[in-house]
């Protein structure tokens, strides 16, 4: 019993320190692939789930990790705390099952080797980086699958054969386990024939047979893998290797390894990418070195030679699938990666324990100095992974040739909105690698977030020139196309993206949103639905085909997508805004201004969504709010015009004449061609008596907005009613009256008054007086009895041949 607490004691002991190592991770974030794995991976966070996980290529080889992550997102979301938790108890349990392992090879200082293997710096990149739960999770069944197989064995020559045969299914289920959890764990039937020559010095017929089952599995899982590889595109410049180079890269690649378990300094996310020359005999020296390490220690397996062949074979075994002979992604950008000998470095670091352990008491603590040492060591390496920024950085530092590092801190600027740090850090970038198709368009993205369109536009021309295929450059080219106003050009962009890529629904979106700039709102409609039949979980296409019903005055469907974008993304602000906008046009105030409310609830940002929710409370005539949402606009985005422009209104309905005539010029600085502001300043400028500047702020907003007819009707009527001769122009009135009489089709009371006052003053009495009748019948039948009365008395003018401006006389 006593024997059994300490073990637990021992085991608990193990885990908080490895946990305590480990322990800056928790306030991590999310680094590199985190998102291709998790946090964008459709099979987590999408439409699609464990049926594509465990059926398709979205597995990525890992299908059981991807499952752990499907349940974690369901239980808390994307919070990075947890699953940094659970990597690190992850790596914690397989440093305690490890201990246990080597007990059962009777590896003396087996919980020391364990406790070293846990805190060793080189596994920080394993444990810190949330994708690698596929070395962690697949670990701990990969080394419980060696502990089952070793008791198993025990149990077999105790002749307990119920336990022996417990065990023996429990190493097959946790191999598969390990090897459905990552594709590098297909080396554990040559570990287990390792670990049966360790037990019994040499190979049993019974062992093979028993690892047979195992090695069929690993064999299935060998040829996924391959598969996999070349669908995710193994197969470029990058990888092709003659086998005399492949060779040599092995051979370096076992030595570096071997070099950083014994100096972890430094450590860097990539190493620099090796020159391999197979014409020089020298080359070849790293591998002759192992056939030499082989050699000898077999040759001495009866004295010394036993546990270092053991050791320095697993050590080849488990790190043969990432040795440089096949193909892995990764050697895009290094041949070599700390994560890569997470497996592997388990029996060197054994084997290291076990020699220390038997020299002299004063160098046999060594062990715990070396312990203490790496576990802070550690703690500081972690706090590299704390983001991406971090990261990066500290790679760029140790190894400046990184164009991968390069590239993606690049785009993390680029989303932190640091545009012109992100554009250096690109072109960096294609300096290092001046043909990379990828840097140009990423290159384009942050340009068009400047807004500088033409340089933009240049850049993804020249990553089209590198990379004719791309589909996602001609979306990006078509996008800044649409910005600049050239919709026919952006549109074939698009189309060009679908002939490349039939089944792209971001094109089929796009494609869409062009042609409703265009007004082909039938076509643009039918694109969304093609959009929404390939990604149906894809709110924004909801959104956008939402705005096209709205354009088509189809409110009612319009406000359905709107509500089908919120059931699929509840938090999205933008669906909220586009829904406020549709019950404007309802007339629902109250329900528009709710949700005006709900997207800057969301998104305090949201600059667009203070202007329209400014301008629902001007309807409801509750100009205090209005005016405060509008300078809350500005205040985010000070070069908005339009805000400036309703600003002015909002003011102006207040008496504030002033202050709003400073809000159109302002609006009319930043927004020259802006008709509304045009118009607005002269209706002000009228307040403030300065006829003459109004008549220019009118003919302004018409030469702008040629059908214009709020501004061709008060154009008119000055030019008809002004006290001053200089002013009045009956002729002109009468043109401009009679123009906005036909926009409105003779319905405006307003209208028809206007143009009766023209014909008055061209002296045209009976005209005057016929317009001024239909103002009255339109002014009745719209309810305006305050309009009746006003026209009535001008039609008694007109009959005594009077014009308007002679009223008071």
């Amino acid at each position: 019993m006593k024997k059994h607490w300490r073990s637990i004691s021992l085991g608990v002991l193990l885990a908080v320190l490895t946990v305590a190592s480990y322990w800056p991770a928790l306030s991590a974030g999310f680094i590199w692939d985190d998102d291709a794995h998790l946090t964008t991976n459709p099979c987590i966070v999408g439409p699609l789930g464990l049926k594509e996980i465990w059926t398709t290529s979205a597995a990525r080889i890992c299908p059981l990790v991807l499952t752990n992550f499907w349940v974690q997102y369901r239980l808390w979301g994307l919070h990075p705390f947890p699953y940094h938790l659970v990597n690190i108890l992850m790596h914690a349990a397989t440093a305690v099952v490890l201990w246990r392992t080597l007990v059962e090879l009777k590896v003396p200082g087996a919980w020391l080797g364990a406790a070293l293997w846990a805190v060793h710096p080189v596994q920080v990149e394993s444990v810190a980086w949330i994708t690698e739960l596929k070395n962690t999770q697949s670990a701990f069944f990969y080394v419980l699958t060696v502990w089952c197989f070793l008791k198993s064995k025990a149990a077999e020559k105790t002749g307990e054969r119920i336990h022996s045969k417990t065990y023996y299914v429990f190493t097959l289920l946790c191999g598969a386990l390990a090897m459905a959890s990552k594709s590098s764990t297909v080396v554990l039937p040559a570990v287990l024939a390792l670990c049966a020559w360790w037990v019994d010095r040499r190979w049993r017929v019974r062992d093979i047979l028993r690892i047979a089952p195992l090695l069929l599995i690993s064999a299935a899982a060998a040829a996924l893998s391959h598969w996999t590889q070349k669908i995710e595109g193994t197969g470029g410049p990058e990888w092709q290797h003659s086998w005399p180079e492949r060779v040599i890269i092995a051979g370096k690649v076992v030595w570096f390894y071997l070099g950083k378990l014994a100096w972890p300094h430094p450590l860097i996310f990539i190493y620099p990418k090796w020159q391999i020359d197979a014409s020089t005999v020298w080359s070849y020296l790293p591998v002759l070195g192992i056939a030499i390490v082989l050699l000898l220690s077999w040759r001495n397996r009866q004295t010394w030679g036993s546990a270092v062949f053991f050791a320095f074979a697993y050590f080849l075994v488990a790190l043969s699938p990432v040795l440089g002979l096949v193909n892995h992604y990764f050697l895009r950008y290094s041949f070599v990666g700390d994560h890569f000998q997470y497996l592997a470095s388990m029996g060197l670091i054994a084997l290291a324990l076990a020699g220390l352990s038997r020299l002299p008491e004063p160098v046999a603590m060594l062990p715990v100095v070396l312990l203490s040492i790496f576990a802070v060591a550690t703690w500081q390496r972690t706090k590299i992974y704390h983001d991406q920024i971090t990261l990066w950085e500290d790679t760029l530092a140790k190894n400046p040739g990184a164009w991968m590092a390069q590239a993606n801190l690049g785009v993390v600027l680029a989303r932190q909105g640091k545009l012109a740090e992100a554009i250096q850090s690109y072109e960096r970038l294609l300096q290092l690698k001046p043909e990379y198709a990828e840097a140009y368009n990423d290159l384009g993205n942050a340009l068009v977030e400047q807004g500088k369109l033409p340089e933009a536009i240049q850049s993804y021309e020249r990553a089209l020139q590198l990379k004719p295929d791309k589909a996602t450059v001609y979306i990006n080219l078509g996008k800044a196309l649409v910005e600049q106003g050239n919709l026919p050009e952006a549109i074939q962009n698009y189309e060009r993206a679908l002939q490349l890529k039939p089944d792209y629904a971001d094109a089929y979106n796009n494609l869409g949103v062009a042609q409703a700039r265009q007004g082909r709102l039938p076509e643009a409609i039918q694109n969304y639905g093609r959009a929404l039949q390939l990604k149906p979980g894809e709110a924004m296409f909801y959104i956008n085909l939402g705005k096209a019903l709205v354009d088509q005055g189809n409110l009612p469907e319009a406000i359905q997508n709107y509500e089908r974008a919120l059931q699929l993304k509840p938090d999205f602000a933008e669906a909220y805004y586009n829904l406020g906008n549709a019950l404007v046009e309802q007339g629902k105030l109250p329900e528009a201004i709710q949700n005006y409310q709900r997207a800057l609830q969301l998104k305090p940002d949201f600059a667009e969504a203070y202007y329209n929710l400014g301008v629902a409370l001007v309807e409801q005539r509750n100009l205090p709010e209005a005016i405060q949402n509008y300078e809350r606009a500005l205040q985010l985005k000070p070069d908005y015009a339009d805000a400036y422009n309703n600003l002015g209104v909002a003011r102006a309905r207040q008496g504030r004449l002033a202050e709003a005539i400073q809000n159109y010029e302002r609006a009319l600085q930043l927004k020259p061609n802006n008709a509304d502001a045009c118009y607005n300043m002269g209706v002000a400028l009228v307040g403030q008596g300065n006829l003459l500047d109004a008549i220019q702020n009118y003919e302004r907003a018409i030469q702008l907005k040629p059908n214009y007819v709020k501004a061709l009707t008060n154009l008119a009527y000055l030019l008809a009613t002004s006290e001053d001769a200089q002013l009045r122009n009956g002729a002109r009135a009468v043109t401009l009256s009679e123009q906005a009489d036909e926009l409105t089709g003779s319905k405006n009371p307003v209208v028809l008054a206007t143009l009766a006052a023209a014909y008055a003053e061209e002296g045209r009495y009976p005209e005057a007086v016929e317009a001024a009748n239909r103002a009255i019948e339109r002014a009745i039948a719209q309810g305006n009895s305050a309009l009746v009365r006003t026209l009535e008395l001008q039609v008694t003018l007109y009959k005594a041949n009077k014009p308007l401006w002679k009223a008071d006389e």
